[in-house]
């Protein structure tokens, strides 16, 4: 009997996945995926991927890349687009089992985000297997309230990680539109 693997989309904040049946019907199924989205897709047969397409390009994997394992849905979606508007690359999961699932791709991360919205087992249970398996990578815990979450190296209520990285959001943003405002001058100038 054939193994079962899984098919893969990497969506902006979410991962949308298939299990078929054989190497053939996953190459299959991804190269169906790919005609019909932009995204990264693979298909992983753990703990080996057996295909992949649409890969970021060298420049994007050259960025700083972020893995957030999520609880809330709508609270993942909206980190992963405001770290991805500061240029960083993220990958976004809800709950463990996607993310160790995802994870035995084993891409290089700079960081693991665990989000706040879970039973704080569940989410030691998480922290302990990235640890384990990820012992260089820095790992950041969400915490609803001023508890630590033992492991992370780093514990930040939920409702403050926004402010310092909406403040540089804003500062980008004014430094683009100096850019553009210097560049319009020069453009007068030169007619």
């Amino acid at each position: 009997m054939a193994r079962e693997d899984e098919v893969f989309e990497v969506l902006c904040a979410a991962l949308r996945s298939a299990r078929v049946h054989g190497t053939e019907f996953a190459q299959a199924r991804l190269q169906e995926l790919a005609g019909h989205t932009s995204g990264e897709c693979f298909a992983a047969k753990t703990p080996e991927v057996v295909g992949q397409v649409n890969r970021p390009s060298l420049k994007l994997r050259a960025t700083k890349r972020i893995f957030q394992i999520a609880y809330d849905k709508g609270a993942g979606t909206r980190r992963a687009e405001l770290l991805r508007q500061l240029g960083y690359g993220v990958i976004s999961v809800i709950g463990n089992e996607a993310a160790k699932v995802l994870l035995t791709s084993t891409k290089p991360y700079d960081l693991f985000i665990v989000g706040h919205a879970a039973p704080e087992q569940t989410r030691r249970e998480m922290v302990d297997w990235l640890r384990a398996d990820y012992p260089n990578v820095k790992i950041l815990a969400l915490n609803s309230t001023h508890g630590q979450l033992l492991g992370a190296d780093y514990n930040v209520i939920e409702n403050e990680f926004y402010a310092p990285l909406k403040l540089r959001r804003s500062a980008a943003r004014r430094a683009k539109g100096a850019v553009r405002e210097e560049a319009a001058r020069g453009n007068k100038k030169h007619r």
